[in-house]
């Protein structure tokens, strides 16, 4: 059985490595937007000005997904005490 003080170590960790991952998709998609543009665009029969939103939605998504599942119970774990 996982002690509370076990789930908030989980999700704090869990919540470093989210994040981690959406400032390097972040910074991956500003330094080489050419090259994943290309690639998207071959794998997918996109172009370039439908790639750009969805790329956009997707890091938002991932935001609001990491902070509701991941950041704010930890917060809430940590107000408690745990």
């Amino acid at each position: 059985m996982i002690t509370i003080s076990q789930l908030t170590e989980l999700l704090g960790w869990a919540s470093v490595i989210n994040i981690s991952y959406l400032g390097l998709a972040m910074i991956i998609l500003m330094t080489m937007r050419g090259q994943i543009f290309s690639i998207h665009r071959k794998m997918f029969d996109l172009e370039d000005k439908e790639l750009g939103p969805m790329y956009f939605n997707f890091l938002s998504h991932y935001k609001i997904m990491t902070l509701v599942f991941m950041v704010a119970p930890y917060l809430a774990l940590k107000i408690m005490g745990q």
